[in-house]
């Protein structure tokens, strides 16, 4: 019979439910593959689950599925299990006769309320540790369970998997090589297998049988339904199927596994012998899962539920073929609390007695102890990027230190976290965004090339070859050793060619015979003459090559594959010193620094070294920086460090002395402004600035009235706080002071005018806030505003606001300050200075943040005017401003964003950008309006309704640093998200910032607006 004949149609379906069990209500069909299911909605609100089976099921299969559901639900509370219902006969198992006279089966469930796995967005580490501790309850609740249906003949078994070779002919290619691989897997595996713990479990934790909690933003995993593939089996199985689904639609689905095994691993604790299977039984699950599929195809070709995972099940096989069984297996190991690799612990207590040390694999050097020297991402001694990527520099720096320390060897490197490894080869992106190889394996002693090296015990060559790659190990010889029963291997990089061709493959090497000499520049991967050594307990299958260097987020199994060199010879200065964790350094944060000094995001970041649009955290995790407005041309930019360090060199002091510096600069600054601001003054920040521009108001006018914007920051200065409606009406603030004025935001979007005609709106709220002035009997002193309101959110000002506000402001006898401290030096795109997209010209300029590149430099621009009644006899003198160094760093900032194009490519890259920030808010309302110039952008989130969605901003943000992308919020709500990154920010930055930002909009929190 076919399958659309076998089909029940939901009309009948809830008509039977209502003749059997006097339930009444809509159903609607649901997948299966074995039995026809339905989701039964009643009339008075209930839900329930009725299954229908094919003709001709057995009725002792059924009551094996009733007696497990009773058996878990009675067993757990916390474990969702449906309850199984008798009918009005007090059957729990039914029966009709269908409409071709066929005998069906039907049952009646409870409904499990809860979201499927997968309707879940994002599945993520927490969720999966959630599912491997449910699952994990399961099979534990079920080990004293048992019935005779349990032990049938069924081909979702694992444990039977055997019958999908007689369908090998089915594929070709890549797939016929993929699934031929685990099945020699399956058969190879027999025997160990065949003696592992056997239990009935679940089988069949599907992305359609797990339940997940109705909550958003913390789910968990409540249960798992359908138990129609239950069987007794090896125990094993259980988790890798949970695995199989669990994983699926991940790039690095082994790194996926992990949560699953370590939840169901604390509810079901693990044996290390069952975890080496473990692999395999992942593999062998998605064979019979894409076996079944290509049968059925053929066999039943109207029923897509038998086809619903062929698709993720074989672009997951086929990740799985290429993931290292031997390291996955070390990977669970860690996962379950066991050391990664078994033989751990033998090795450590071997080396323990040893008494090797560095003299022996370096005979001819006279060095009689270990100078230890920091390569990692955050050394001082290592500097800036530039430097340490020239290797003609870095030796003269090694060769420098040598020379300090001419009796010891220069050595190190265990697990640092370097900056080096900058090439694609050393990338992927993963199931968290882009991933470096940063942590090293081995450690590197710095010696002149040709150097001998020996061996410092017995061993035979393993391999002999040259490695030639970009930053490559040169040559390499890897060397296999045994103690007793154990056995493990030492790897040599960066030796000669020579070296490589004296040596092959099962040569015999004696204490202290030669293995090679040191490579020099060209034949060692460009790198300054050294040894690499490393010790490997197992080579990973790698023939020519081995990893030195690996991922932060896998290094505790790395760390037991490749155990520390030193515990071999034993140098203090070699220890590995760990990282002082972060949770000492918020503690101390907490209780010494001023308690109102926050961190950003719910998990802080640590950052030490940044490169670009890039900061680096303490293990060399790059981190996109799209807020970091004060690097303005990039991270450490190496003609901004330059300029600083040359400086610094000769003499750093104030502007009473005639220095050439402070001119440059001021030539600098004045080529960007319009010739009627021509007068500077130095100072070193923008508070500064700010505070020292309404100090030339109150001189100018006699007037302490200023007007400003609500929501407006100008700084943390007392004066500043004064005139910054985001500070004195935000939380602590006591409201506006006496001589301070505040207009309404001039948002066009969500403010008090909206559209067309609010720039000339909110110009007349400035106007009126000059007769309220003029009406108490005093003057208008000035008015500030900052050309993009940063605080606000980003605030574009309204089409003719600023012109009619300048001029009404003058007419009263005012000044115009514009504060460029956020948006100044070309982060517009379309104009250097905020204030000339608007056709105007202040009567000063405040300038801060970005002329510095992170050194506390700013600047405030005048008139003429301005300048000579400022000079009314009372000294202006500020010891740091304009000195020496600052003025280098301000004049090489300008430099760069002249000679870089950096303005340029601002208005380029910030209109692809804010275009496909458009394009995403069509089809994302929860995104209300984008605006913005150049690299200055917000992306405003409101509901329907136009109220504020901080939430979901601030899920954004931290789930965007989950990426490796940092974003911030602004506004008055904030619930505004602020770009302003390096203005080095490259399209490929945007495409990057753009998919994360698609990927995290569509998860489920984001649709509770």
């Amino acid at each position: 019979m076919n399958y659309k004949t076998l089909q029940i149609d939901p009309g009948k379906a809830g008509s039977i439910a209502s003749t059997l069990y006097g339930v009444h209500g809509t159903a609607t069909a649901l997948p299966g593959e074995t039995e026809f299911n339905f989701r039964l909605d009643t009339n008075d609100g209930k839900v329930y689950i009725l299954k229908i089976s094919r003709p001709g099921r057995d009725m002792d299969y059924l009551d094996f599925q009733q007696q497990i559901l009773r058996h878990v639900s009675g067993s757990d509370e916390e474990i969702a299990v449906p309850e199984v219902l008798d009918d009005i006969d007090g059957n729990s198992i039914a029966e009709i006769v269908d409409d071709h006279g066929e005998a069906r089966k039907v049952r009646l469930l409870t409904w499990v309320p809860g979201r499927v796995w997968s309707t879940v967005n994002p599945q993520s580490d927490q969720l999966r540790f959630s599912l491997g501790e449910t699952c994990g309850k399961i099979t534990a609740k079920l080990r004293d369970f048992d019935h005779p249906a349990a032990h049938r003949t069924l081909e979702w078994d694992v444990a039977q998997a055997g019958w999908t070779e007689t369908y090998l002919d089915r594929f070709n290619g890549e797939e016929k090589e993929v699934v031929s691989f685990f099945q020699q897997q399956f058969r190879a595996s027999r025997q160990g297998y065949g003696r592992l713990r056997r239990s009935v479990v679940h089988n069949d934790a599907n992305d359609n049988n797990i339940i997940v909690s109705d909550d958003l933003r913390n789910p968990g995993v409540v249960g798992c339904i359908d138990y129609g593939d239950a069987v007794y089996t090896r125990t094993i199985n259980d988790l890798a199927i949970t695995c199989a689904y669990a994983v699926m639609h991940h790039n690095n689905p082994l790194s996926a596994a992990l949560p699953v095994v370590k939840g169901y691993h604390k509810s079901f604790p693990l044996q290390a012998e069952e975890l080496k299977y473990l692999y395999m039984a992942i593999g062998m699950r998605l064979v019979i899962s894409v076996t079944k599929s290509a049968i059925n195809k053929i066999k039943e070709p109207d029923n897509p539920y038998l086809r619903i995972s062929e698709k993720p099940a074989w672009e997951l096989l086929k990740k799985w073929y290429r993931t290292d069984a031997e390291f996955a297996h070390f990977s669970f190991r860690e996962a379950c609390g066991f050391t990664a690799h078994p033989r751990e612990i033998d090795f450590k207590e071997w080396a323990e007695e040893q008494t090797f040390s560095l003299q022996h694999l370096f005979p001819s050097v006279p060095a009689s102890s270990v100078c230890p020297v920091d390569l990692s991402v955050s050394s001082r001694w290592l500097g800036h990027e530039q430097d340490f990527n020239d290797p003609a520099f870095f030796r003269f720096r090694l060769d420098k230190l040598q020379q300090e320390h001419p009796e010891s060897l220069i050595a190190g490197g265990y697990l640092e976290p370097r900056p080096f490894y900058t090439s694609s080869m050393y990338e992927r992106t993963g199931n968290h965004g882009r991933e470096s190889r940063t942590i090293h394996l081995g450690i590197d002693i710095w010696l002149p090339s040709r150097t001998p090296v020996h061996c410092f015990m017995e061993g035979e060559v393993f391999t002999s070859v040259m490695d030639t790659g970009e930053k490559g190990y040169g040559g390499l010889i890897i060397l296999k050793h045994g103690a007793g029963d154990l056995e493990f291997y030492t790897l040599y990089g960066h030796l000669s060619e020579e070296s490589v061709r004296n040596k092959r493959k099962g040569d015999r090497l004696s204490p202290g015979d030669r293995i090679g000499l040191l490579g020099d520049f060209g034949e060692n991967g460009d790198w300054v003459p050294h040894l690499h050594f490393q010790v490997l307990l197992s080579t990973l299958g790698y023939k020519d090559d081995f990893p030195g260097v690996t991922y932060h987020s896998e290094v505790s199994v790395w760390k037991s594959l490749c155990p520390d060199p030193n515990l071999l010879f034993k140098s203090e200065p070699l220890n590995y010193k760990a990282e002082i964790p972060d949770g000492e350094i918020i503690a101390y944060r907490k209780k010494h620094l001023g308690k109102s000094l926050s961190l950003q995001y719910k998990t802080p970041v640590k950052m030490v070294r940044g490169a670009g649009q890039y900061l680096m955290d303490q293990y060399g995790k790059k981190y996109l920086d799209t807020v970091n407005n004060v690097a303005h041309v990039g991270h450490e930019h190496p003609e901004v460090v330059k300029a600083g360090r040359e400086q610094m060199a000769l003499i750093n002091t104030n502007s009473r002395y005639l220095h050439e510096g402070i001119n440059a600069l001021a030539g600098e600054l004045l080529k960007t402004l319009p010739p009627e601001l021509s007068v500077l003054h130095f100072v070193n920040s923008g508070s500064e600035a700010n505070e020292l521009a309404i100090r030339m108001i109150k001189s100018v006018t006699g007037s302490r009235d200023i007007i400003v914007s609500e929501s407006g920051y100008h700084g943390n200065s007392n004066m500043c706080i004064d005139i910054s409606s985001y500070k004195f009406d935000g939380k602590g603030g006591k409201g506006a002071p006496e001589h301070t004025h505040v207009f309404p935001l001039p948002d066009s979007f969500r403010g008090k005018y909206r559209g067309e005609g609010a720039g000339t709106a909110y110009a007349g709220e400035v106007k009126k806030l000059i007769r309220e002035i003029s009406d108490k009997g005093r003057k208008t002193g000035g008015f500030i505003v900052e050309p993009i309101i940063s605080c606000g959110g980003q605030i574009v000002l309204p089409e003719g606001f600023l012109k009619q506000a300048y001029a009404d402001v003058r007419e009263a006898g005012g000044l115009c300050i514009s504060d460029e401290v956020q948006v100044g030096c070309g982060r517009v795109g379309k104009a250097f200075w905020g204030f000339q997209l608007y056709d105007v010209v202040p009567d000063i300029v405040t300038i801060g943040k970005p002329l510095g590149n992170g050194h506390p430099l700013a600047a405030v621009a005048c008139t003429q005017e301005v300048a000579e009644k400022f000079a009314n006899g009372m000294e202006y003198f500020n010891t740091f401003g304009g000195n020496p160094v600052s003025c280098a760093i301000g004049t090489a900032v300008l430099r760069v964003v002249r000679e870089e194009h950096l303005q340029q490519n601002a208005l380029i890259v910030g209109d692809f950008l804010k275009t496909e920030l458009q394009q995403l808010a069509g089809d994302h309302p929860i995104i209300g309006d984008v605006r913005g110039e150049g690299l200055f952008l917000g992306i405003e989130f409101v509901d329907r309704k136009m109220q504020p969605l901080a939430a979901q901003a601030d899920y954004v943000i931290n789930r965007m640093k989950d990426h490796g992308i940092l974003m911030s919020t602004d506004g008055p709500d904030n619930n505004v998200l602020k770009i302003k990154p390096p203005v080095v920010f490259a399209k490929t930055d945007a495409e990057e910032l753009i998919f994360y930002l698609k990927k995290i909009l569509a998860e489920d929190f984001m649709r509770t607006y």
